[in-house]
């Protein structure tokens, strides 16, 4: 029977996903979508704040991300897919929020401050982005949510909306619920590069999506240890995207570890681990290509399920925000 706890989690549909996306989020989400109530979120109006000059990017990544989340086994029937701008409710109860959070405090936010950093902006940090964390608190405290599942990277931004529920219900009257994170129990992924992250604007990602085409190319071009000079070299496991990678999806440990052992001591060639990796991958990425072919060609689906889905999640963000402005004293008419 399913828990009465809700769980609100999403994506900002600015690419495809991929595969540090499934193991730090997604593959919890497929294991929570059986035991509460899953509300995933695709936050297109969040990913206008740092493409606000590139919109069709964001719209067009919309269904791109819903095929990922249909494509890996998130299933409607269990899971309600909501479309951020279609949900006026969270842009009012922002507005609400921001009355609640100094700018010093959304400036001193570790998550921001590290993201202003990679993003680099040109001509001064856009308000919106800067006030992201309270339409992320909005988006969380609008359906009530008792657990946001999130990578330990991501914890300023859940204690932030927990600072901002408890002002908000000392203020105005017990409203609110105040969210706890769930981390991931799964490591993050390197990029195909050996940068610490897999990332989109770095490029150096897997996505679901790929075929095998695609994905043998990427294997193939991966880092691996920059000081093994020939097979005979012996290598690093430690810190090798190839074998964390392994470590990861490869359902044989037995032959993770001596693919290892041989490693370490300059018996097995990189191309020789990598045709496990590629392997290994392809068996993974099958079954969610097969899934992707029943949904891609049919745009209607698509569009049915996250309507239907938004349509669900406004009984609850209305109730909601009808119960914040009783407690502001702000009429419903």
């Amino acid at each position: 029977m399913t828990n009465s706890k809700i769980v609100l989690t999403g994506d900002r549909p600015t690419g495809p996903l991929h595969l540090g996306h499934y193991l730090g989020s997604l593959k919890t989400r497929l294991e929570l979508q059986d035991k509460y109530k899953v509300y995933i979120l695709i936050a297109d109006i969040q990913a206008l704040t740092d493409n606000f000059d590139n919109p069709k990017k964001v719209s067009d990544n919309v269904l791109e991300v819903l095929l990922d989340y249909l494509s890996i086994g998130l299933d409607p029937q269990k899971t309600t897919f909501v479309l951020q701008s279609a949900v006026p409710e969270i842009a009012e109860l922002t507005v609400f929020f921001m009355n609640l959070v100094t700018l010093g405090q959304l400036e001193q936010n570790p998550t921001v401050k590290t993201e202003i950093e990679q993003k680099r902006f040109k001509g001064g940090i856009p308000l919106g982005f800067l006030a992201y964390p309270v339409s992320q608190a909005a988006d969380i405290a609008i359906f009530k949510a008792n657990l946001v599942p999130v990578g330990e990277d991501q914890l300023p931004m859940i204690e932030q909306t927990r600072e901002i529920v408890r002002r908000f219900n000392r203020y105005y009257g017990n409203i609110l619920v105040e969210p706890e994170a769930m981390l991931s129990k799964f490591p993050r992924l390197p990029g195909t590069d050996g940068k610490d992250k897999m990332s989109k604007s770095l490029g150096n990602v897997i996505n679901l999506s790929d075929d095998a085409k695609t994905l043998e190319k990427k294997v193939r071009g991966m880092y691996t240890d920059p000081a093994r000079v020939h097979a005979t070299t012996p290598g690093n496991v430690e810190g090798n995207p190839v074998f964390t990678y392994l470590d990861a999806f490869d359902p044989d440990p037995k032959i993770v570890e001596e693919l290892k052992t041989r490693y370490r001591k300059g018996a097995v060639t990189d191309a020789e681990v990598k045709e496990r990796l590629i392997k290994t991958l392809n068996d993974f990425l099958d079954p969610i290509r097969s899934r992707r072919a029943e949904y891609i060609d049919n745009r209607e689906a698509l569009i049915e399920i996250l309507r239907s889905g938004t349509e669900r999640a406004r009984k609850i963000t209305a109730t909601t925000i009808s119960e914040v402005k009783a407690a502001l004293s702000l009429k419903n008419f």
